[in-house]
């Protein structure tokens, strides 16, 4: 919903998101990292895949005529009948594109990374330990929503445990807590629909010892959906 497109009438209700997420992407580009790396939620059965700088993305599956690459750039006419569907980037990861090229991202080249669904926190934590191995600054993106379970019509259903959940996850975000990230109880998560949690561990490990300090940029539940919005530094 955070693209405009596909959130159609209701698009303007999440401006301020949109706003936030400028802003945490500006954080981001003022760190000048050597590269940036897009972590988001995926399906298929690779635990961890990567996608490379100008990998290809699509919203055509919510029916609006909206195409993307990794590297922000515009997509070509014609060039999505030439790309095979398994090699589309995982919706997470196109709204991350769309979100980049609205802020014209040139200040590092792009990763993306792809986390199955669920995967466990374990490995979560060693992807993200092990994508700072280097003496190159990494900066991550990492995308995910919180619980889908707030509301009657939220898409989960209302679950009484789901604010008490995100508030958990806003609270961490907000002071760069990376224990709490990472002893997320994933069962939990799972049973809320909050789809961000493999990647918010992803960002434990990658975090861990760094010595960050957390900003909260938004948080609010438009649609019965958690959605947050955090910028580290």
């Amino acid at each position: 919903m955070l693209v405009p497109a596909v959130a159609a009438g209701a698009a303007a209700e999440l401006d301020a998101a949109r706003d936030a997420c400028a802003d945490a992407l500006g954080v981001l580009a003022a760190s000048r990292p050597d590269r940036l790396i897009v972590v988001g939620p995926a399906a298929g059965p690779q635990d961890v895949r990567p996608y490379p700088q100008g990998a290809y993305g699509s919203f055509r599956g919510y029916g609006v005529d909206v195409d993307v690459t990794l590297d922000g750039t515009p997509t070509v006419p014609g060039d999505r009948a030439a790309r095979s569907p398994d090699d589309e980037l995982p919706t997470s990861l196109a709204v991350a594109a769309w979100l980049l090229a609205q802020v014209a991202w040139s200040a590092s080249p792009i990763e993306g990374l792809g986390v199955r669904e669920p995967l466990d926190a374990d490995r979560c934590i060693k992807t993200g330990k092990d994508i700072t191995t280097g003496d190159d600054r990494v900066a991550l993106l990492v995308m995910g929503d919180a619980s889908a379970c707030r509301t009657l019509k939220a898409p989960g259903y209302l679950d009484e445990r789901a604010a008490a959940f995100d508030a958990e996850v806003a609270r961490a975000l907000a002071t760069a807590d990376v224990a709490t990230l990472a002893g997320l109880d994933a069962a939990l998560a799972t049973d809320l629909k909050a789809a961000g949690r493999p990647c918010w561990q992803v960002l434990a490990g990658a975090a861990e010892g760094a010595g960050l300090n957390g900003a909260l940029l938004y948080e609010d539940a438009p649609y019965g959906v958690g959605y947050l919005v955090a910028a580290w530094s």
